[in-house]
């Protein structure tokens, strides 16, 4: 406890504790890279052979990192989820079957409520991998695949409580999870099917054609059809542009504010000038089935604020735009 008579530190003390604490956390991470060979793929083996579920343990603080990784594999595609040790012994060790695997975590690699659990999983024949800080421990020996995810130094002054320990298990456990899921050929959907709620959910979720407008909503024009009257069908749907169709409502070209602005700038009269004329050619578009996501991201990328959504023909079969991405909460 800070003695009352001793001054608060100033914020420069802050700033350089702050620093020291990410530098030793990250100087954990770093010492990972050069420990990543065949046991890593060994580990990654396992759980994609898996065919129950991974059990993740841990006591302490490195119960709740166990938690974590749990969560994360659950939602990338592997069956997942946290198993308390020190209930295991009261009832719990019931929730693991021969079909699953465990992932134990355990710094010392001496926690005796994840040692407890040794023998069941010997019996069962289940596949044990260990992330501990010493791989000559109880827990690597007995430990198919042990990864070492030891680290020089506690970010705590005193080298005692877990701090840049639990954020290396942390990312070894990500680091599996994230291998896992692409020799999975886990996809952005699959992983929105995982998350329907919430903003992650509708980043994920919605397709174009769920948010497009349609129909006489859509504003067109054909190629020969007078400035002024596709400034008037502009006008009229609130897009800021107009797409300019053929006969058989194939897209031709768009006509935006923009290249409203360079007509004006060029004098073109808008009276007697044909839609073929002033339009750009190359109009930005997207297929309805494309997540509502990727729409937003081809509007930030190309700088538009609309897009025409087109079919497999090229024909035209609606339109968003930047504030119906943002009226469903995908921006």
């Amino acid at each position: 406890m800070r003695s009352p008579t001793a001054s608060p530190p100033d914020d420069d003390a802050l700033l350089a504790t702050g620093r020291r604490t990410l530098a030793s956390e990250q100087a954990g991470i770093e010492a990972l890279h050069a420990r990543l060979d065949a046991r890593f793929a060994a580990a990654c083996r396992i759980l994609l052979a898996c065919e129950g579920r991974v059990i993740v343990s841990g006591m302490g603080k490195s119960g709740h990192i166990a938690g974590k990784i749990a969560a994360t594999l659950a939602s990338t595609g592997t069956p997942a989820f946290f198993l308390h040790p020190a209930e295991a012994g009261h009832g719990d060790l019931g929730m693991i079957t021969r079909q699953d695997a465990l992932l134990a975590l355990s710094n010392s690699g001496e926690t005796a409520e994840i040692l407890l659990l040794l023998p069941h999983l010997k019996r069962l024949g289940v596949p044990l991998i260990a992330l501990t800080g010493r791989t000559d421990s109880t827990l690597a020996q007995a430990a198919e695949v042990a990864l070492d995810v030891g680290v020089g130094q506690e970010a705590c002054p005193h080298n005692l409580a877990p701090t840049s320990s639990t954020t290396a298990a942390l990312a070894m456990g990500d680091a599996l999870a994230v291998a896992v899921l692409e020799a999975r050929g886990f996809s952005a959907e699959d992983f929105a099917r995982r998350h329907p709620g919430g903003a992650l959910g509708r980043r994920l979720l919605l397709h174009v054609e769920e948010l497009m407008r349609t129909g006489a909503a859509v504003p067109r024009v054909a190629p020969d059809t007078l400035l002024a009257m596709g400034l008037v069908e502009m006008s009229a749907k609130g897009l800021g542009l107009t797409a300019v169709v053929d006969a058989e409502n194939r897209v031709l070209g768009v006509f935006t504010d923009g290249d409203l602005r360079r007509s004006l700038d060029q004098r073109i009269d808008v009276h007697t000038t044909p839609m073929r004329q002033a339009m750009t050619h190359g109009a930005r578009t997207i297929g309805p089935r494309e997540l509502a996501a990727t729409a937003a991201h081809l509007m930030e990328t190309h700088r538009v604020t609309a897009l025409l959504v087109i079919d497999e023909q090229q024909r035209l079969i609606g339109a968003l735009n930047v504030h119906d991405l943002m009226r469903a909460g995908v921006v």
